[in-house]
């Protein structure tokens, strides 16, 4: 069976082949580039109406800037809201790491890629220090190269919607 959100990433070509060097600083063959398909609104509701009849959470969440656009997509799909975890602290304005209201809420956290699990780890942290209850992260893609197991030693539930592995295979 196909994947359906696999079939889009494809369509919309979200996976590019050539010399990469990804956030974490290592190399690679192939480029993920999900941010720029989901700027399609069928890749981008696709996921979100995925996400949000799948799975219970007060408020969704996005790491900027990848996650945002799923974030605000996901809370549309939901009638919920949503939260953007800033990647870095303000030094202006009120400094705030998250733009919205997390505290005693179930947060849900949202990506767009994930290697190792820094970043979904960072936002999952951030979203905890602001009082949420976060405990799942649920990313389009896993690169599958350390992001469930570095969650699950945190506790932390991890759901890609697509395996690396899937598009590869379909490409």
């Amino acid at each position: 069976m196909v994947n359906p959100i696999a079939e889009l990433l494809i369509q919309f070509k979200a996976i590019e082949t050539g010399d990469f060097t990804l956030a974490s600083g290592a190399k690679s063959t192939y480029y993920i580039d999900v941010k720029t398909a989901v700027t399609h609104p069928d890749l981008l509701n696709a996921i979100a109406t995925l996400v949000a009849e799948s799975h219970e959470f007060d408020v969704v969440a996005g790491v900027a800037v990848g996650g945002v656009p799923l974030a605000v997509a996901t809370a549309l799909a939901a009638k919920k809201p949503y939260a953007i975890i800033r990647a870095a602290e303000k030094s202006h304005g009120k400094k705030e790491m998250i733009i919205g209201h997390v505290r005693n809420k179930r947060v849900l956290l949202i990506e767009d890629v994930t290697t190792s699990g820094g970043s979904a780890l960072y936002g999952i942290k951030t979203l905890r220090t602001a009082g949420a209850q976060a405990d799942c992260v649920v990313t389009v893609v896993d690169r599958e190269q350390g992001a469930e197991t570095l969650l699950s030693q945190q506790g932390i539930e991890f759901m890609p919607l697509v395996r690396v592995s899937e598009l590869l295979k379909e490409k």
